[in-house]
């Protein structure tokens, strides 16, 4: 079986093609392609008003959105590029809203793609941590971000002028919100979330959604299925549909998930939650 990063499917015979399954699961409406990028910016700039109101239950709230939002879906949608938008702008959008997030959004695309191309396997940096137990995935929270941006500086050379200029927003950026603690904690606040917001990211996105221990394409990427679970992930947990189908942008998933049901029924897969 193969996984690709963009635009195929695993190739498995128990599984259906996107043809079979519906190209209508790739479209991407100018209004979703307006709401996707505007989240995350909504997001920052409620931050910023609750922040200057006052209202810090509000301010974390927004935070937590834009961690969501970025890591569920719009940043994830310009990392597999399935909003059908030009390349450039799609890849200067990426990097914008993963900068504001103090992360380098090249590090999270090479790295991403690289994980659904060798799902698990040695060389996984972003799926290392479904091999071990739930206390390292936990403690490796903190150095993710710049382990990611150095995995990417070594192996992609041709990205390291993107890669340094990334990493120079966010490191200016912080030092911004270092230097405005005087008139305001709003910055520092603000810096201080979303670098805390990033360190859940190995165990939300790698270590409960995979199994290392497990062989098979359709074992190792988990299955979702309790409607308590989707609840509280706003209908975005379907990691298993997604590694399968990576073209697919997250609007559809659900959508995905139902088609997919009588081909997992089929295959045996039993749902984790």
């Amino acid at each position: 079986c193969q996984f690709f990063a963009e635009g195929s499917v695993m190739n498995e015979p128990t599984l259906p093609s996107l043809d079979q399954l519906g190209r209508d699961l790739l479209g991407v409406s100018r209004a979703r392609q307006v709401l996707t990028l505007s989240l995350p910016f909504l997001a920052m700039g409620s931050y910023a008003f609750f922040a200057w109101l006052g209202w810090w239950p509000l301010a974390v709230l927004s935070v937590m959105a834009l961690s969501f939002v970025t890591y569920g879906s719009s940043s994830h949608d310009l990392v597999h590029r399935t909003l059908r938008l030009p390349r450039r702008f799609n890849d200067f959008m990426l990097s914008l809203i993963e900068g504001l997030s103090l992360r380098s959004g090249t590090a999270y695309r090479l790295s991403h793609l690289h994980h659904h191309q060798h799902l698990l396997d040695d060389d996984d940096i972003e799926g290392e941590t479904a091999h071990g137990s739930f206390w390292k995935a936990i403690a490796s929270g903190p150095t993710t971000q710049p382990r990611l941006w150095l995995w990417a500086w070594k192996t992609h050379p041709p990205m390291r002028r993107r890669l340094l200029i990334e990493v120079a927003v966010v490191i200016g950026l912080v030092g911004l919100a270092v230097a405005s603690i005087g008139w305001s904690v709003g910055p520092i606040v603000y810096a201080t979330l979303v670098i805390a917001g990033s360190w859940i990211f190995p165990f939300a996105t790698v270590y409960l959604t995979h199994d290392g221990r497990e062989a098979t394409p359709l074992t190792r990427t988990r299955l979702f299925r309790s409607r308590i679970v989707q609840l509280i992930s706003f209908d975005h947990l379907y990691h298993l549909e997604h590694h399968l189908y990576p073209a697919v942008p997250h609007h559809h998933w659900k959508t995905l998930a139902n088609r997919l049901e009588p081909y997992f029924e089929k295959a045996g897969v039993k749902p984790f939650w």
